[in-house]
């Protein structure tokens, strides 16, 4: 697990803009660990975490594409059953919402299955905190309370 600098942004739903946008990322040599694009209407929002993240950004300031960025977590999910609904069920034990999550081929692992999930919390170092040694948290027990108490 580990940090890195996504970056967002919204391009007019049409044909060739987002080609464009990739084009020229592709043009400076700038790959992606994980991409994301989700439409709504007549606009589409392009997430994405480079591996080089100054380069990116200097691309789409030249393309004058305007983007925003966010510190997010990339954990390695292993191929298996169940594995991120663990690393989202921990992070919720800890009261820590997921404001948005997505997965990729892990570009380290190759072959051997697993997925690079990209995960924006409300809370990046206790989320760190939580998913650290192993993929255990320390504490056994739930403390989620119940939505509805009374």
């Amino acid at each position: 697990m580990r940090t890195a600098k996504q970056l967002s942004v919204s391009l007019v739903n049409k044909p060739g803009r987002l080609a464009d946008m990739l084009g020229g990322l592709a043009k400076e040599k700038v790959n992606f660990l994980a991409l994301s694009v989700m439409d709504s209407r007549d606009r589409g929002t392009v997430r994405f975490v480079p591996d080089n993240f100054d380069s990116a950004t200097e691309v789409l300031e030249k393309l004058n594409i305007r983007f925003d960025a966010a510190d997010v977590l990339l954990v390695d999910v292993p191929s298996q059953n169940g594995a991120f609904r663990n690393i989202c069920e921990r992070l919720a034990t800890d009261h820590l919402n997921i404001d948005y999550a997505y997965c990729s081929v892990n570009p380290e692992r190759g072959a051997k299955g697993s997925m690079l999930a990209v995960i924006k919390v409300n809370d990046l170092a206790k989320a760190q905190r939580v998913l650290q040694v192993n993929g255990h948290s320390k504490r056994q027990t739930p403390r989620r309370r119940p939505i509805h108490a009374r």
